[in-house]
């Protein structure tokens, strides 16, 4: 974004820190970040179909982590991986099992923490009177990171289940074997557990009850992380970018479709 105004906030800052961060964690070379990206745009899709592109992407991919294993400059988590290798306990696993949790890791990270910040900066120029707030006193940013995160949907469509067995969902009597879209995030705008529940509040005192990182067995492992990210990014972009806005009208972002984020394809900004 040195260029200037205006910039592409999704292509140009948060999809390279997020990539930047998942490399460094994994203790792979940053300068690799753009081929494992390039990946994401179909491995994500949703498609009732078969997608060749993603057979592709993902033996590419699996190829390249397999071969971090064996590379002696690799580190972090990666490292940590391939001396699974020389336990005897873990000799059932493969280096295409190994390397997956590294191709996953990347693939799911990158696009969760980009895509929530990205739709954490669309809310935070659509809410001036937030975005003032945290301006004022910074130390606001984790309470808002949270609020972000309940009133975020990141899930571009409803997860598709299948009912094994008659059931009752509220007031909604689901039978055997069919269908039933599930927005859990929806979840977290329920009016008996939010009070007002579209407006966004620092002070509730159930901030963290969302259900933006799932729950249960399903809970996301890497919810610090995540949201530690957000907050240095916010952090940042707020201290050297206060007067940061839409460069176009928010009608005229355009929703990527298809896919398992919402998502804007661009986020045109300037400041």
């Amino acid at each position: 974004m040195a260029e200037g105004a205006p910039a592409d906030l999704r292509g140009q800052f948060a999809d390279p820190y997020s990539a930047a961060m998942h490399c460094h964690i994994l203790g792979i070379p940053k300068a690799d970040a753009p081929r494992l990206m390039r990946s994401l745009d179909i491995a994500f899709m949703n498609s009732a179909c078969p997608v060749t592109g993603a057979r592709l992407n993902w033996d590419r991919d699996i190829a390249y982590m397999t071969e971090r294993l064996d590379d002696p400059l690799t580190t972090g988590l990666m490292a940590e991986i391939a001396d699974l290798r020389k336990d005897p306990d873990y000799a059932h696993l493969t280096d295409e099992m190994l390397a997956t949790v590294g191709v996953t890791m990347f693939g799911a990270g990158v696009i969760s923490t980009s895509g929530f910040l990205t739709m954490a900066m669309v809310s935070l120029i659509q809410h001036p009177e937030l975005k003032a707030e945290l301006l004022a006193d910074p130390t606001r940013i984790p309470a808002a990171v949270d609020e972000l995160l309940r009133i975020n949907l990141s899930i571009g469509d409803g997860l598709p289940r299948l009912a094994l067995e008659d059931v009752t969902l509220g007031d909604v009597e689901v039978k055997k074997g069919e269908l039933v879209l599930v927005l859990v995030e929806g979840a977290n705008f329920d009016p008996e557990v939010f009070a007002d529940p579209h407006r966004v509040d620092l002070d509730r005192e159930n901030s963290t009850a969302h259900l933006s990182f799932g729950g249960g067995q399903h809970y996301c492992p890497a919810t610090a992380l995540g949201k530690k990210h957000a907050e240095i990014a916010l952090e940042v972009l707020l201290d050297r970018m206060p007067g940061l806005q839409l460069a176009v009208p928010v009608e005229q972002l355009v929703w990527r479709t298809g896919f398992m984020k919402r998502i804007p394809e661009r986020l045109p900004v300037m400041w």
